[in-house]
Order: structure tokens, then C-alpha cells, then sequence
């Protein structure tokens, strides 16, 4: 009887064992399937973000390699990136009044080459090549430029055509650098010969500026402008008044210089992230720490109400509880401050993978600050600090952005303010088999005007019997400036709705051609 009740006792047990092992199987699949299931809606309220990220020169990461190593350096960082969801890339092309692309006003950069004013051998050109790779991988490439620093701390010999030396008169000396003087007139009028040459000759999407306008203050230095403000400055009460309106005119003046030459073409500026502390203006943020307007005189709130940017990435490299300048106040505070522009949020990664999240010590902060954005009205994005550290999957940030937050495609913020009309769509849609299996091809739509003119197009795949549905970016497969795009054909036996979308230079999309295929 002992033994009979023993072998129930193992059957229940056994049996329990078993349900139990059932049970959590089933848990983890319908967690998997409600996971996927907020992934996919998380994915289709978010068609339009900008997800870009800063590629820099300045410090040195390409000096010197040659174009065979600086070249596979980029297409690396650029596949990396491309997987992990990026759609932008803000190049720095002009770090010290020198040139990463061929001039004929400006040095090539010792931080290509090695030494100020040395070509590139072999001969190629960099700005050249990184538009059509990203081009090639459906991203924008902004042209990104320092506008008023002519040498960096580090620079020793400058080449004999850098405008410091043609022209040592529009420059002065300041902690061991030398700027380009806001104050004159020469000054903005040869910044933006310059930027027009860049725009007029390559097809870039965006011109970019950074932080630095007059220079970061130094302990116990003053600017060396006083004699000018006294010459030039008489209307104004004050010589930081006079500074922020020699900035304030500059920005203007470039603004519109850029979409002269090219209407479609995206200016914007990545300014220091606090603008004011409220210790100062009763408007300005929660923080103690450097400001735009009063030491930088840079009135960035200023050219966002005016329209003089197209778009503003203020940098905010602090991490959630920082004591001077806590990002959660401060995206919080350039949200109530976007006015009529798109908002993007610099993020730097190493600094967001180093700090741990407060209200959860066992993970860093780039979840808390994901939800921080997701919470903000007006952000539209996020630009990255630096590409290098995403494509080496710093503190697995670039694989979360893979596998969870940029795991499906999104198409950049629209901009009315430049063009709000959508081109038409593609025409001659048709699949055809080739050598290397079955292509879609189209032809891009005929355009009459700047704003009809189409450069790249969007493909979206709905399995059989799934209503199409050009809002869900989730059925995003790729966006590309071609016009074909190869299908995976397995065995034909499966059948597929593909539409291609057309874009114009500004981003408004066209309505769909449908193609039905068997792959």
C-alpha cells in the first residue's frame, strides 16, 4: 500500500513537474507574442525620427591614415550604424577654417593628411565619398562645419593659404587658438563663401553648424574686441548685446545663403545644451552651469522663433541627475521651448552607458532617457555623440538601438516651412527577373520645379491578405536613393505586396505603386 501511494505520489509529481514546465513555456511565448506586439506599435507611432549621429575629425581619428584605411574606418562605422537604425550623418567637413574636400579658398586639413595644406595621396575626396556611402545606405549627409574657429590648440604650422595668414586682420588669438573676429563684416561675408561652395558643388541634404560661436571663456581672459566694440558697437548698451548681435546677424545671413543656392537644403545648429540658468532669466532652466546667450552670446531661442534654423540639436551630454545641469530638466526645458522648428536631442553615448539609471541602479540611463523623449511633445529625434562609440556597441548601446528602440526604419521629419507639397509617385513599377534573381525597378516621377524633384524612394513589404497600411513603419524594408531594389526570392511559393514610395529633397512622400509578387 506504502509502495502504491509512493508511485501516486511520483505520478503527481511528475505530473505537476511537467505542467509547470508547460506553463512556463506558455508564459514565455504569450510575453513574446504582447512584446511583439508593443514593439510593432511602439514602431508605427514613430515613422518620422531623426536618428543621426556626429562622425568628427577634430580629434584625430583619421590623421594620417590614407584613404584605403580611413576608407574601410568609415564603411565600417557606417554599416554599424546603418544596422543600429540610423538615418543621418553630420560629417565634419571644416574643423579649423581647412577643408576634408577639394577648395579653392580653404587648406586641406592637417586632420586628414597629417599637415595643414597637404593633399591626400592617393588623391580622393572625402565629403565626395561620404555622400554617396550614405547615399548608398538611404542616409542624409549633412556637411558639417565650425564656423569661426581658424586653429585649434594642437595646430603648430599653418599652411600659406589659410585665411589666418592672408588675412591675420580678421582674426584674433584667444587661449591658445585663433578665431575668425564675429565682429566684422568680412568675417560672416568669407564664412559664407565658403558654405555656399560646399552647398553649390555637392549634393548634400544639410548644412550643420556646432556650439562654438565667440569662444568658450578661459579664467581671468577676456575677448581682445574692446577697441572694436568702441569703433562698431555705439548703438549697443552693452558689448554682450553687440557680440550676440554680431552672431544673431551671421546666423541670418548664413541661413539664407544656404537656401539660396539650394532651397531643399537643411541648416541647423547643435548649440551647448543650458541657454540660460533661471538664475539669470526667470524662462531659462533649472541649472548652474555655462550659457548660450551670456557667455557664448549665441541667442539660440532667438533664431528657432525666427526660422533662421531649420532645426535644433541642443547638446545635451549630461547625464539624469547631474547636480549643474540634470538632463531631465533640461530636455523637459527645450521641449517648452521648440517653437515652430523640429527638436532633436544630442545624446552622448559613453557618458549615458557610464551613469547608472537612478530608479534603477542595475541598468545605465539610455532606457530612462529613451522614455524621457517618448514623454517630450516636440522632440523629434536624437543625434549621437559620437558615431565611434555607437558602431563599437559602447555598453551594448548600439545593439539595444538594433534590437529595441531604432529596430525598425523611420524616415526624417518633415519640414513645411521649406516644402509641404509631395512629389508624385514613381512611375513603371514592375518586377522583373534578372541574372541575380528578381528586381523591382521604377522610374522616378517627371518635376517641373525644385520641390517636384525626387532622390530617393521608400519600400514597403505586406505579406499576402495584410491591408497595406504606408503609416506602419514597421513594413519599412528599405529606403534608397536607386531606383531598383533586389527582392529575396526563396521558391516563389509566397506571395507579397511591395510598395514604392517616392521622397522629395525635403522628405514629403508620394503616394504608393503596389506590385504583387511570388518569392
Amino acid at each position: 500500500m506504502l509502495r502504491n501511494r509512493s508511485y501516486f505520489f511520483l505520478l503527481d509529481r511528475s505530473f505537476f513537474v511537467t505542467f509547470a514546465r508547460y506553463f512556463t513555456i506558455m508564459i514565455k511565448f504569450i510575453l513574446t507574442i504582447l512584446f511583439s506586439i508593443m514593439t510593432l506599435y511602439a514602431g508605427a507611432q514613430t515613422k518620422r525620427e531623426f536618428r543621426g549621429a556626429w562622425i568628427q575629425c577634430v580629434n584625430g581619428q583619421f590623421e594620417g591614415l590614407g584613404r584605403d584605411r580611413m576608407q574601410q574606418t568609415l564603411s565600417h562605422q557606417l554599416d554599424e550604424l546603418q544596422k543600429d537604425g540610423v538615418n543621418a550623418i553630420f560629417f565634419q567637413v571644416r574643423a579649423e577654417c581647412d577643408a576634408l574636400y577639394p577648395s579653392k579658398i580653404e587648406p586641406w586639413s592637417r586632420f586628414l593628411t597629417g599637415q595643414q595644406g597637404r593633399p591626400p595621396h592617393p588623391y580622393w575626396d572625402p565629403l565626395q565619398w561620404m555622400i554617396e556611402q550614405c547615399h548608398n545606405r538611404g542616409m542624409e549627409l549633412h556637411a558639417w562645419i565650425n564656423p569661426y574657429r581658424a586653429k585649434t590648440k594642437t595646430t603648430k604650422l599653418m599652411a600659406a593659404n589659410h585665411v589666418a595668414i592672408l588675412h591675420p586682420d580678421l582674426v584674433f588669438s584667444y587661449d591658445n587658438q585663433w578665431i575668425l573676429n564675429p565682429g566684422m563684416s568680412l568675417t560672416r561675408e568669407y564664412i559664407i563663401s565658403v558654405a555656399e561652395d560646399i552647398v553649390r558643388r555637392y549634393d548634400v541634404d544639410g548644412l550643420h553648424i556646432d556650439d562654438y560661436f565667440y569662444p568658450y571663456p578661459a579664467n581671468g581672459m577676456p575677448i581682445p574686441d574692446e577697441n572694436l566694440y568702441k569703433e562698431l558697437g555705439g548703438s549697443y548698451a552693452t558689448i554682450g548685446d553687440w557680440r550676440r548681435a554680431n552672431v544673431n546677424l551671421f546666423i541670418r545671413m548664413l541661413g539664407e545663403a544656404v537656401h539660396r543656392c539650394k532651397p531643399w537644403v537643411k541648416f541647423g545648429v547643435s548649440p551647448f545644451g543650458i541657454y540660460r540658468n533661471v538664475s539669470s532669466d526667470p524662462d531659462g532652466s533649472d541649472t548652474n552651469g555655462l550659457q548660450n546667450y551670456d557667455d557664448l552670446y549665441a541667442d539660440v531661442l532667438l533664431w528657432v522663433r525666427e526660422g533662421w534654423v531649420d532645426y535644433c540639436v541642443p547638446q545635451l551630454y549630461w547625464q539624469i541627475g547631474h547636480p549643474v545641469a540634470d538632463y531631465q530638466k533640461l530636455i523637459g526645458w527645450w521641449d517648452q521651448h521648440a517653437y515652430n522648428r523640429p527638436l532633436y536631442i544630442g545624446e552622448d553615448v559613453v557618458r549615458t552607458t557610464k551613469y547608472p539609471d537612478p530608479q534603477n541602479p542595475k541598468s545605465h540611463q539610455l532606457p530612462a532617457k529613451h522614455r524621457l523623449h517618448k514623454r517630450m511633445q516636440h522632440v523629434e529625434g536624437t543625434v549621437l555623440w559620437y558615431a565611434k562609440a555607437v558602431a563599437d556597441n559602447v555598453g551594448n548601446y548600439g545593439m539595444t538601438l538594433r534590437e529595441h528602440y531604432w529596430r525598425f526604419k523611420a524616415l526624417t521629419p518633415l519640414m513645411p516651412f521649406l516644402d509641404d507639397k509631395p512629389p508624385q509617385r514613381p512611375t513603371r513599377v514592375k518586377c522583373l527577373w534578372t541574372e541575380d534573381g528578381p528586381v523591382l525597378f521604377w522610374t522616378p516621377p517627371a518635376a517641373k520645379e525644385w520641390g517636384d524633384v525626387t532622390n530617393r524612394y521608400v519600400i514597403y513589404r505586406f505579406p499576402a491578405g495584410r491591408t497595406v497600411d504606408l503609416d506602419d513603419n514597421t513594413r519599412i524594408v528599405c529606403v534608397t536613393y536607386k531606383t531598383m531594389f533586389p527582392l529575396p526570392y526563396k521558391d516563389g511559393q509566397t506571395e507579397y505586396t511591395y510598395v514604392v514610395t517616392a521622397l522629395d529633397r525635403v522628405g514629403n512622400e508620394s503616394k504608393g505603386v503596389s506590385v504583387k509578387v511570388k518569392l
